[in-house]
């Protein structure tokens, strides 16, 4: 399995509620793909250095993970069809 850094924005309006059972839901998805999700680590609340679907601020989360190619592709498939994620990048972590 390799090592993956995987970063995803929220839209600021979620409540914290939400917003929990949503990253929730996000891990889900790599794990039940067998993946292992090593760390969460939540930004919280950042301006954006531009407008990314009519948003200035997102709610910033960084996931170390190892995985398959195989869980990442359907993270990837996933999120991008997600309305609550402005914007994801999914790096191969070389540590």
């Amino acid at each position: 399995m390799r090592k993956y850094e995987i970063m995803y924005i929220l839209m600021p309006q979620l409540s914290e509620e939400d917003r929990k059972n949503e990253i929730e839901k996000l891990s889900k998805i790599l794990t039940d793909n067998g993946a292992k999700v090593n760390d969460v680590n939540e930004w919280g609340l950042r301006e954006l250095a531009y407008e990314i679907k009519d948003q200035m601020k997102g709610y910033y989360v960084v996931l170390k993970v190892e995985a398959e190619t195989v869980a990442t592709k359907e993270f990837d498939r996933l999120v991008k069809i997600d309305n609550n994620v402005i914007r994801h990048i999914i790096v191969v972590d070389k540590d």
